[in-house]
């Protein structure tokens, strides 16, 4: 009787909001897997509760590609929506332009400054102002291992390079696909920068990724990162091309391949197919030496300027909700990642959770915390384009590290000549 109870209680607020059209909020996002639409629902559920009627508005495209493409669009017609997934640099461009709105006062009055890292207000609090409210961070090099896979041919998890390559030959032999990949642009773009963090370290992530040096760019161990890349090429399926990340993801859930290179996000996909860490499957962070790094993605949805203080009232509630502390927890719980707030409580989330948690707090301590190049936090989107253009050739043909390198600092170069 009490969800029956609850039910009735939504489906009133739902009514009461839908009549009366000031009271909505419309919520554009590429959230569209199973992990990433039930971790909305916290938010989105909280919402409706207080009285908004939530317009959802997804975009599928798992990079986010298709997602700017509609916004753009959205912008030129002066129709923008209330709030929008985005990343990095392009929260930043968007409010230079004077097109978000800002959140100050729910911050203020809330303490946001207190429970945000640097590297969260970085995305978050653009020129003095809150333009966007965080709802978590993701930690982008991972590896993600069934332990179905592992058992069938008795090997231990990898923790060098040496290890991971090694264990290829021995799955194919086991009718085992080594590798899940989706053939896309944007996740052969997150794969480059785990291994430019697992083959270089954090010092050479931010000096090539970050800092854009032409000479580590353009450097040996460049080569390196995209001979790794070789090796990881010959471990995937005919099938890979065009395969979206959760699909991907899926074939390591169902034992048909033994691991995949992904950001955290994969984890949500895990937990909804009712799947737990070390039971059935191994969350195991990129090697590194020294097991140092870690690469960070901010996610938040950020508000674009309104007309009338209905509608930005409508934002604050918004705002509110998503750094709600146990909100923060429980979105963090279903989309596989940890909460943007460092006061958060995460003696609830899985050992995955945990793990990373701490490993994010030690890492920005020990300075090894790096912004991701996929996401676009460590440089502007067209760069990202052009490295990335780069990438998906050389993991999509017969080209050889070295020519592979020296494309790579020529199409940073030339993009940068454009900013």
């Amino acid at each position: 009787m009490k969800t029956i109870a609850n039910i009735a209680t939504l489906a009133i607020c739902f009514s009461a909001a839908q009549a009366h059209a000031e009271n909505d909020v419309e919520v554009m996002h590429f959230w569209t897997s199973g992990g990433e639409a039930a971790a909305l629902s916290v938010i989105r559920d909280r919402v409706v509760v207080a009285g908004i009627f939530w317009e959802d508005t997804p975009i599928v495209g798992g990079g986010g590609d298709q997602a700017r493409t509609a916004l753009q669009a959205r912008i030129a017609e002066g129709n923008p929506p209330s709030a929008m997934l985005m990343l990095g640099q392009n929260i930043i461009n968007w409010a230079d332009e004077g097109l978000l709105g800002e959140v100050n006062a729910v911050a203020e009055t809330e303490g946001w400054d207190a429970v945000l890292s640097q590297a969260v207000m970085d995305f978050s609090k653009i020129n003095g102002n809150y333009v966007a409210a965080p709802t978590n961070v993701h930690r982008t090099d991972m590896i993600w291992a069934s332990r179905e896979a592992f058992d069938a041919i008795g090997a231990n998890y990898p923790t060098t390079w040496e290890e991971f390559n090694a264990l290829a030959p021995r799955f194919i032999e086991a009718g085992i696909v080594p590798i899940a990949h989706g053939g896309q642009a944007w996740q052969e773009a997150y794969m480059f920068e785990a291994l430019v963090l697992g083959v270089g370290g954090p010092d050479f992530y931010r000096d090539a990724l970050v800092e854009l040096n032409p000479d580590a760019l353009s450097s040996e161990t460049m080569q390196s990162v995209f001979a790794q890349m070789a090796e990881i090429r010959g471990m995937v399926d005919d099938d890979f091309a065009g395969r979206d990340w959760d699909v991907a993801t899926s074939m390591v859930i169902n034992g048909e391949a033994a691991m995949q290179i992904m950001g955290d996000w994969a984890k949500g996909e895990f937990t909804n197919a009712g799947q737990r860490p070390g039971q059935h499957y191994a969350c195991i962070p990129i090697p590194t030496a020294g097991d140092e790094g870690f690469i960070y993605t901010v996610n938040s949805l950020s508000f674009f300027a309104q007309p009338d203080a209905d509608a930005a009232d409508t934002q604050a509630i918004l705002a509110t909700v998503i750094m709600d502390p146990e909100v923060q927890v429980a979105f963090s719980q279903a989309k596989g990642a940890i909460p943007a707030r460092t006061d958060s409580d995460v003696s609830s989330l899985d050992e995955c959770g945990q793990a990373n948690a701490a490993a994010f707090s030690a890492s920005e301590i020990a300075g090894t915390a790096v912004p991701t190049f996929a996401g676009t936090h460590a440089a502007q989107a067209n760069v990202v384009a052009a490295a990335s253009e780069v990438i998906t050739d050389f993991f999509n043909s017969d080209m050889s590290p070295e020519d592979a390198t020296g494309q790579l600092a020529e199409a940073v170069e030339l993009a940068l000549g454009q900013i």
